[in-house]
Protein backbone atom coordinates (compact mmCIF):
# COMPACT_ATOMS: atom_id res chain seq x y z
CA UNK A 1 0.00 0.00 0.00
CA UNK A 2 1.05 3.47 -0.86
CA UNK A 3 0.47 7.17 0.31
CA UNK A 4 -0.70 8.93 -2.51
CA UNK A 5 -2.61 12.31 -0.83
CA UNK A 6 -4.38 14.03 -3.90
CA UNK A 7 -3.76 17.74 -2.88
CA UNK A 8 -5.66 19.74 -5.77
CA UNK A 9 -8.74 17.97 -4.23
CA UNK A 10 -8.19 18.62 -0.51
CA UNK A 11 -5.49 20.94 0.54
CA UNK A 12 -4.61 18.91 3.87
CA UNK A 13 -4.36 15.66 2.65
CA UNK A 14 -0.73 15.57 2.39
CA UNK A 15 -0.48 16.49 5.79
CA UNK A 16 -3.03 13.52 6.80
CA UNK A 17 -0.76 10.90 5.07
CA UNK A 18 2.03 12.29 7.08
CA UNK A 19 0.14 11.66 10.38
CA UNK A 20 -0.98 8.53 9.42
CA UNK A 21 2.91 7.31 9.33
CA UNK A 22 3.93 8.77 11.95
CA UNK A 23 0.69 7.21 13.55
CA UNK A 24 1.92 3.72 12.26
CA UNK A 25 5.49 4.47 14.15
CA UNK A 26 3.03 4.09 17.32
CA UNK A 27 1.66 0.93 16.12
CA UNK A 28 -1.57 2.89 15.00
CA UNK A 29 -1.91 3.25 10.92
CA UNK A 30 -5.41 2.12 10.67
CA UNK A 31 -6.74 4.07 13.55
CA UNK A 32 -5.38 7.38 12.49
CA UNK A 33 -6.33 6.66 8.80
CA UNK A 34 -10.71 5.64 9.71
CA UNK A 35 -10.21 8.51 12.01
CA UNK A 36 -9.02 11.31 9.49
CA UNK A 37 -11.43 10.00 7.03
CA UNK A 38 -14.27 9.97 9.29
CA UNK A 39 -13.36 13.61 10.18
CA UNK A 40 -11.79 15.13 7.39
CA UNK A 41 -12.84 18.76 7.40
CA UNK A 42 -11.29 19.19 10.73
CA UNK A 43 -7.65 18.36 9.79
CA UNK A 44 -5.88 21.77 10.52
CA UNK A 45 -4.63 20.60 14.37
CA UNK A 46 -3.98 17.00 13.97
CA UNK A 47 -3.33 16.53 17.86
CA UNK A 48 -6.68 15.88 19.09
CA UNK A 49 -6.52 12.93 16.41
CA UNK A 50 -3.36 11.95 17.65
CA UNK A 51 -4.62 12.17 21.07
CA UNK A 52 -8.26 10.44 20.44
CA UNK A 53 -6.73 6.99 19.11
CA UNK A 54 -3.81 7.48 22.29
CA UNK A 55 -0.85 8.47 20.56
CA UNK A 56 2.26 9.74 22.53
CA UNK A 57 1.71 13.23 21.71
CA UNK A 58 5.09 14.23 22.04
CA UNK A 59 6.35 11.07 19.92
CA UNK A 60 3.83 11.89 17.11
CA UNK A 61 4.53 15.92 16.81
CA UNK A 62 7.95 14.95 16.95
CA UNK A 63 7.63 13.13 13.78
CA UNK A 64 5.53 15.59 12.15
CA UNK A 65 8.18 18.40 13.07
CA UNK A 66 11.03 16.15 11.97
CA UNK A 67 9.93 15.62 8.45
CA UNK A 68 10.38 12.20 8.14
CA UNK A 69 6.95 11.10 7.64
CA UNK A 70 6.67 13.71 4.91
CA UNK A 71 10.12 11.94 2.96
CA UNK A 72 7.91 8.90 3.04
CA UNK A 73 5.18 10.10 2.15
CA UNK A 74 6.87 12.09 -0.95
CA UNK A 75 8.42 8.11 -1.83
CA UNK A 76 5.55 7.10 -1.90
CA UNK A 77 3.86 9.08 -4.44
CA UNK A 78 6.82 8.36 -6.81
CA UNK A 79 6.60 4.82 -6.88
CA UNK A 80 2.78 5.22 -7.10
CA UNK A 81 3.37 7.31 -10.34
CA UNK A 82 6.10 5.03 -11.33
CA UNK A 83 3.32 2.39 -11.51
CA UNK A 84 1.06 4.51 -13.35
CA UNK A 85 -1.38 5.60 -10.14
CA UNK A 86 -3.39 9.01 -10.63
CA UNK A 87 -5.68 8.74 -8.21
CA UNK A 88 -7.40 6.48 -5.51
CA UNK A 89 -8.57 3.99 -5.21
CA UNK A 90 -5.54 2.60 -7.94
CA UNK A 91 -4.24 -1.28 -7.81
CA UNK A 92 -1.42 -2.83 -9.70
CA UNK A 93 -1.07 -6.56 -10.46
CA UNK A 94 2.17 -6.99 -10.16
CA UNK A 95 5.03 -10.34 -10.34
CA UNK A 96 8.10 -9.64 -7.55
CA UNK A 97 11.21 -11.23 -8.43
CA UNK A 98 11.73 -14.53 -6.38
CA UNK A 99 15.50 -13.84 -6.01
CA UNK A 100 14.92 -9.69 -4.83
CA UNK A 101 11.37 -9.26 -4.19
CA UNK A 102 12.03 -5.47 -4.07
CA UNK A 103 12.07 -5.90 -7.58
CA UNK A 104 7.95 -5.50 -8.86
CA UNK A 105 7.05 -5.57 -12.83
CA UNK A 106 3.78 -4.31 -13.40
CA UNK A 107 1.68 -6.40 -15.13
CA UNK A 108 -1.82 -4.20 -14.94
CA UNK A 109 -2.39 -1.19 -13.20
CA UNK A 110 -6.16 -0.48 -12.40
CA UNK A 111 -7.55 2.60 -12.33
CA UNK A 112 -10.48 3.94 -9.45
CA UNK A 113 -13.25 1.64 -7.92
CA UNK A 114 -13.21 -1.92 -9.93
CA UNK A 115 -15.93 -4.39 -9.66
CA UNK A 116 -14.94 -7.95 -8.80
CA UNK A 117 -14.76 -9.28 -12.05
CA UNK A 118 -12.14 -7.00 -13.40
CA UNK A 119 -9.75 -7.96 -10.82
CA UNK A 120 -10.54 -11.91 -10.98
CA UNK A 121 -10.15 -11.72 -15.47
CA UNK A 122 -6.77 -9.89 -14.92
CA UNK A 123 -5.59 -12.21 -12.45
CA UNK A 124 -7.11 -15.37 -14.09
CA UNK A 125 -4.92 -14.03 -17.27
CA UNK A 126 -1.88 -13.48 -15.96
CA UNK A 127 -1.96 -16.86 -14.03
CA UNK A 128 -2.43 -18.48 -17.84
CA UNK A 129 0.18 -16.62 -18.83
CA UNK A 130 2.97 -17.62 -16.20
CA UNK A 131 1.88 -21.40 -16.77
CA UNK A 132 2.29 -20.74 -20.02
CA UNK A 133 6.33 -19.42 -19.51
CA UNK A 134 6.48 -22.43 -17.35
CA UNK A 135 5.87 -25.13 -19.90
CA UNK A 136 8.64 -23.33 -22.38
CA UNK A 137 11.65 -25.06 -22.13
CA UNK A 138 14.48 -22.76 -21.08
CA UNK A 139 17.65 -22.72 -22.68
CA UNK A 140 20.51 -22.57 -19.53
CA UNK A 141 22.06 -19.32 -19.37
CA UNK A 142 18.93 -17.63 -20.37
CA UNK A 143 17.19 -14.66 -19.38
CA UNK A 144 14.15 -14.38 -18.18
CA UNK A 145 12.02 -11.25 -19.56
Amino acid sequence: MLDLPLERIHPLAFRAAEATACAAEQGKFWQMHDRLFANSKSLDNLSPHAEAIGLDLGSFTDCLQSGRAAASVRKDMEEAAKAGATGTPAFLLALTDPADPSKVEGLTTFRGAQPFNAFRSQIERALRDLGKAAAQPRREGAAIQ
